[in-house]
Order: structure tokens, then C-alpha cells, then sequence
């Protein structure tokens, strides 16, 4: 079932008014869903529980529930705030698995999202994107579609070397491998992008259930035919939909964030 919303956020003089929408699906194979998300002004991301580990529905149930604690609603964040509430999930998610469990025993999850925040009276208010995995941020201008986020996985990695192109990805056998997760190791390093907030902008994050099933200019084409004030939540169940449709062999995860600067 799709969740919308909308909120206004006071930034100094200005407002900025936020709109979203969010959906998640289990997909065609899998028996539980280890996606969660948080749509709650100011904070939205997608966690998506490691596959194959312990608890994986649980570790990103206990980051939403740690950002939950952490993270004031309807009013705008800091970095600071949010980096301690990505560590703490790292903390949190870490006490799910025991001392003696190793590999995929230990409980993980991705994390990829976008915060408002107050980075100081000499910088302003920013989005916030920080990243922690394989599960993604975009921008999305109208027109183009840009992954902000890095992937942080083996292939990845094998396509910044060198030793394989972008489009051997889907089918190399490393594909899914992630080199860093939430609750994988005692400290987490999270990728942080600070982008002025301004109007309008608007952020697709998603787990991999969707890019592993649609590539960007698939994407591309479902944003484009959605009306200008078209319904968020409908647009994010559009996209999960269309990711079951070409197989769903992952659990799938869609929040949608569109704001602006009045």
C-alpha cells in the first residue's frame, strides 16, 4: 500500500514545501520483506536488510526505529544529528547479532537516503544525502535522471579498477556483493552529498529490487509520464509495480520526495 504525505518546514524566512509518496513489495520469490523506509519529514530513506543474513527484516526495521527516536519531525535536522543517528543505527543493528556469529550470521542492511538540514549560518539549509551500500539516491530534474549515490559493492569497485565495464554488472557473479552495510562493522562509513536547498528538487531512493530490475532509463521513462502534481505515492507504486512486472525476484522499495523553496 502506498504512503503519501505532505508538510511545510520554516527555514529561516522561507518555507520549503515538501511532498511524498513510498511503496514496498515483497517481489515474486522472496518470503519476507527486509525493506523498510522512513517518509517523515525531515528524514526519508530505504534500509534493505543484507539477504541471506540473520535478521536482515530486523536490522532495517531498527534503523527506521532509531531515526524515529532521533530525528525531530517538521523541522529541519543537522548533519550532525543524522550522522549520530547513522551511527547509533550502526550500534543498534550490531547488538542483533551475537559475539560468536560471523559472515552471513551477522545482521546488515543498507541504508540511502536525503535529510533537511541546518549546516550553520554560514551555509544554510541543505539537503542532506548520505549512503551506506547498494541501495541508491537519484535526482530527478523533470528530464534527467542522475544517481547521486555511489554503489558501495564489489562490482562497483571492479568498474572504478578498471577490470570490468558498467555493463558486465548484471551479469558478473559479485553482483551482489556489498563492501560496506550498516552493522557490518564496528564503525560505518558513511558517503555525505550537501546540496543547497532550493526549488524544485526531487529524489528517487530506492533498494536494488528496483535497479536490478529496471535500468535508469526506464526509470527515466516512468517519471516522465506522471503529471506534474501527480500523486506520489501512485507514482511509487507505478515504478515497484513495473520492477515486479520484469521478474520482482528481490523485495522492492520506492520513496519519492519532490520539494520546493518558497
Amino acid at each position: 500500500m502506498a504512503v503519501n504525505g505532505e508538510s511545510v518546514i520554516a527555514l529561516g524566512n522561507a518555507e520549503l514545501r515538501v511532498r511524498f509518496g513510498a511503496s514496498s513489495d515483497v517481489g515474486r520469490v522472496r518470503k519476507v520483506n527486509e525493506d523498510s523506509f522512513l517518509a517523515r519529514t525531515p528524514a526519508f530513506f530505504v534500509a534493505d536488510g543484507m539477504g541471506g543474513h540473520a535478521h536482515g527484516d530486523a536490522a532495517s526495521q531498527t534503523v527506521s526505529r532509531v531515526f524515529t527516536a532521533h530525528i525531530e519531525e517538521n523541522l529541519p535536522s543537522t548533519p550532525e544529528r543524522i550522522l549520530d543517528a547513522i551511527h547509533s543505527s550502526n550500534d543498534a543493528v550490531r547488538e542483533l547479532s551475537s559475539t560468536e556469529d560471523f559472515g552471513t550470521a551477522i545482521s546488515g542492511t543498507t541504508l540511502a537516503g536525503v535529510a533537511v538540514v541546518d549546516a550553520g549560518d554560514d551555509i544554510g539549509f541543505h539537503w542532506m544525502a548520505y549512503n551506506v551500500g547498494d541501495s541508491r539516491i537519484y535526482t530527478w530534474d523533470g528530464a534527467l535522471l542522475h544517481q547521486l549515490s555511489v554503489d558501495h559493492s564489489a562490482v562497483q569497485e571492479m568498474v572504478e579498477a578498471g577490470l570490468i565495464s558498467a555493463a558486465d554488472i548484471d551479469k558478473h557473479p559479485g553482483r551482489n556483493v556489498i563492501t560496506r552495510a550498516i552493522g557490518a562493522d564496528e564503525f560505518v562509513d558513511a558517503d555525505v552529498w550537501m546540496l543547497p536547498a532550493a526549488g524544485p528538487q526531487t529524489f528517487l531512493i530506492c533498494s536494488d529490487g528496483l535497479t536490478k530490475e529496471l535500468s535508469d532509463a526506464d526509470l527515466a521513462g516512468l517519471l516522465a509520464g506522471r503529471g506534474a502534481d501527480g500523486d506520489l505515492g501512485a507514482v511509487a507504486d507505478t515504478l515497484v509495480e513495473a520492477a515486479l512486472a520484469h521478474g520482482g525476484r528481490d523485495n522492492v522499495t520506492v520513496v519519492i520526495v519532490e520539494s520546493t523553496l518558497a
